[in-house]
């Protein structure tokens, strides 16, 4: 047995690690048992074991900045502190040019990805968003475009009459290199009724991850944990993602990230506290054990805060996500956490953990960094 010198008192983990040990995938009561046991150290030495399997020694980054057009929104998600109706104090949608003369500021960092997720305006016309893309790429030509989630997808097609197919077909000729994975809160129906109503549901989340990795585009995945989730409404949703991943091969990364109730409708309704430090961990853990064909799970430093996502990457992450620079959902939902962190400061996070700092581009290729030049490994 690889863990004959485990030690726990939970007879549920020496079971599940014997699975770990074994390569054998874990089963839906086996989720439940990881996140009802009381013995966090003992979920993260086996999560660990995995990512250390899967990665070694290897963390990593990238220099991206996130760019969020509009935080106008036809939705009203109780989760939610982003989003604005178009008459509301502090609604915006900025026009092409400001995006452009945006997505330019900082650009000492050598930017490699933009990260660009909005609001469902009623009025912005889905051209706009192809000539967002078109004119980032003319701009910046070396830079990937990550952009538009699920739900943005699924609402573009709502106001074209268009399939998501077709949608999902001219963004990428726009210049779309990948999803991000926002939108998927939580999947359990019940549970995503009370949060997050106005949204598209799990079978639409999917599908339209599914659509996008059969014409070639990768995509991430979420899940909104610490609300009114029950631990069985986690580990469906996990396994959800497992079965399409086992399906499509197109996710790259799972980022499991913590609600954030100041500021938002469901923050009012009960009196809410940010998630544990040990929650966080645990969500990590268990994730890193459930999505066995996931390559990458990540430590959401913006959401976690840079202390708990350094320890994360002992407990199963093996990414930091990257530099960032003026993220807007989190902190209108009252995070605290900085809004950018240079490449540095990263690299020093992770040195300090015991881990080898990697960075890469949004496809998780080797970035490699000179005075004159960046060069990504192909």
């Amino acid at each position: 047995m690889v863990f004959e010198r485990l030690h726990t008192d939970d007879p549920a983990l020496r079971r599940i690690a014997e699975k770990v040990g074994a390569g054998e995938r874990l089963t839906f009561a086996d989720g439940l048992a990881l996140y009802r046991s009381n013995d966090l150290l003992t979920v993260g030495y086996l999560a660990n074991f995995v990512r250390e399997k899967l990665h070694g020694n290897r963390t990593y980054f990238n220099v991206n900045r996130h760019i969020n057009p509009t935080n106008v929104c036809v939705a009203s998600c109780k989760l939610c502190a982003f989003g604005r109706k178009p008459d509301s104090p502090g609604a915006y949608a900025m026009a092409l040019d400001e995006v452009f003369r945006k997505a330019g500021e900082g650009w000492t960092e050598a930017v490699t990805e933009f990260h660009i997720v909005g609001g469902l305006h009623p009025h912005l016309p889905f051209q706009y968003y192809l000539d967002l893309l078109r004119g980032l790429k003319e701009r910046f030509p070396t830079v990937h475009l990550k952009a538009f989630t699920a739900v943005e997808i699924a609402y573009y097609a709502h106001l074209t009459r268009l399939s998501i197919r077709q949608i999902l077909e001219q963004l990428k000729l726009a210049g779309l290199g990948s999803l991000p994975g926002g939108g998927a809160e939580i999947f359990a129906p019940a549970t995503r009724r009370r949060i997050c109503d106005h949204k598209i549901g799990a079978y639409t989340w999917l599908k339209v991850h599914r659509i996008a990795h059969g014409l070639g585009l990768h995509s991430n995945a979420t899940m909104l944990y610490g609300h009114i989730e029950s631990d069985e409404d986690r580990v469906d949703h996990l396994l959800q993602l497992r079965d399409l991943q086992d399906q499509t091969g197109g996710f790259q990364t799972f980022i499991p990230l913590a609600f954030h109730p100041a500021n938002t409708e469901l923050g009012k309704l009960v009196a809410w506290t940010e998630t544990s430090g040990l929650m966080d961990l645990k969500n990590i853990a268990v994730s890193r054990l459930l999505l066995d064909n996931f390559p990458h799970i990540k430590a959401y430093w913006i959401m976690m805060t840079p202390r708990v996502a350094q320890v994360a990457l002992r407990f199963g992450a093996d990414d930091l996500d990257g530099t960032v620079v003026e993220e807007k959902i989190y902190h209108d939902a009252g995070a605290h956490t900085p809004q950018v962190m240079t490449r540095q400061e990263i690299e020093r996070l992770i040195r300090e953990a015991g881990r080898e700092p990697i960075e890469r581009d949004t496809l998780y290729r080797p970035v490699r960094r000179t005075e004159t030049a960046v060069t990504v490994q192909v």
